[in-house]
């Protein structure tokens, strides 16, 4: 065989994700494992129960239609109208997908050409990374920075330069647990206008933000539909991860553009699951309000327990995660931290400094997540008071 690398060049430096390692690490450790987002609970019992009737009367065994089945598309258009006020066309304005995961990578791969610029939020989701990469696209990080992880805005319109094609958002963001500000929304927005750019958002976290943070779509604003296309999924709001459903959601053009590339990706998946999504997205608001007041509950639990431990806390405004900086206990290096804390006290993390293209940037600081039962949260905290000793 040649000399060539086996491996794409377009992404060397990747790997195996992180989420994979340390999930493998609390697996062979027994630790608790605080690293990857996901619930160790199932969703609401009506929602899990319209998945198995649809199995049982054969909707969905076979392949579903490519865009989705049309009861979830029009349900996720019911869903923009419902909380947002958005109005669209579920035949042509909405796309189901295998997760946001696979909405971000045909996003990229059909909206971004070689050489084309992506304006991120840094820290960002490995998978950002990964899907410009795909597409011979350039990642320009935007930093956000403890405290606060607020963008700054002018940094942010010194980035843009004639190749700049896209901005890519994540709010509520994770890993930092910011939600943007109506102020910083517009402000971006008139920047989009500006310089004719596209807006691809990841708004996963949609309904999981806290105290008197809102989540207002950035399509909503002036200017701004046409040229923005909004990622989500059922796995965060509905706890079943596992499904793998999502969707996108944009102006007919931008949809026709991302089915595309979509179709050659999955084409489809989750046929029986999709029945029951659209069932659970017409849930009463009381489903929703309740369970972002648990998670909000849950945050503060691990929060406290984090700061007895002597870490410092960044309090999110959303999301499923805390960040937390490990300088209190005189260490610096959160990856080799992480790699140490499953037997120093028998719980996973995630460094977050593999999420910044600058290691420097969040070197110290460590990822929890809080979507977890109460007595295993207790049990991390009391774990993690160990250090503190």
């Amino acid at each position: 065989m040649s000399g060539r690398p086996l491996l794409n060049r377009r992404l060397d430096g990747l790997g195996t994700t992180i989420f994979a390692e340390m999930s493998a690490l609390a697996t062979a450790t027994g630790a608790i494992n605080l690293g990857q987002g996901f619930p160790d609970t199932d969703g609401p019992e009506s929602v899990r129960e319209a998945a198995v009737r649809a199995l049982r009367d054969g909707r969905g065994n076979q392949y579903p239609p490519g865009p989705g089945i049309p009861e979830l598309r029009q349900a996720i258009a019911d869903h923009q109208r419902r909380f947002y006020g958005l109005s669209l066309d579920p035949d042509t304005e909405v796309l189901v997908t295998a997760g946001a995961t696979e909405a971000i990578a045909a996003t990229m791969l059909a909206l971004l050409e070689p050489g084309d610029e992506v304006i991120a939020f840094e820290p960002f989701y490995d998978s950002y990374a990964a899907c410009i990469a795909m597409a011979g696209a350039k990642r320009v990080p935007l930093t956000l920075r403890a405290p606060s992880f607020r963008p700054d805005l002018d940094e942010l319109r010194s980035k843009i330069t004639p190749q700049t094609r896209l901005l890519l958002l994540n709010t509520p963001h994770n890993p930092t647990g910011m939600v943007l500000t109506a102020d910083e929304q517009s402000a971006i927005a008139a920047l989009a206008v500006e310089h004719d750019l596209l807006v691809v958002t990841d708004e996963v976290y949609e309904h999981l933000v806290f105290d008197d943070a809102a989540h207002v779509p950035i399509a909503t604003l002036p200017g701004m539909r046409e040229r923005t296309v909004s990622i989500s999924s059922a796995g965060k709001t509905f706890s079943f991860t596992g499904w793998k459903v999502g969707w996108v959601v944009a102006d007919g053009p931008l949809v026709s553009a991302v089915r595309t590339a979509k179709q050659y990706l999955t084409y489809v998946s989750a046929g029986p699951f999709q029945y029951a999504v659209a069932e659970a997205l017409r849930l009463p608001d009381s489903y929703f309000d309740g369970f972002r007041t648990d998670l909000q509950r849950k945050r503060d639990l691990l929060g406290d327990g984090l700061r007895a431990a002597g870490f410092d806390v960044y309090q999110p405004e959303g999301t499923y995660f805390i960040t937390t900086d490990i300088t209190p206990f005189g260490e610096k290096d959160a990856y080799a931290f992480c790699r140490a804390l499953p037997e120093r006290c028998g719980v996973v993390a995630i460094p977050n400094s593999v999420f910044y293209d600058d290691p420097d940037a969040g070197r110290s600081q460590v990822r929890f997540t809080f979507c977890k039962k109460d007595d295993v949260l207790h049990e991390a905290a009391s774990r993690l008071r160990h250090l503190a000793a």
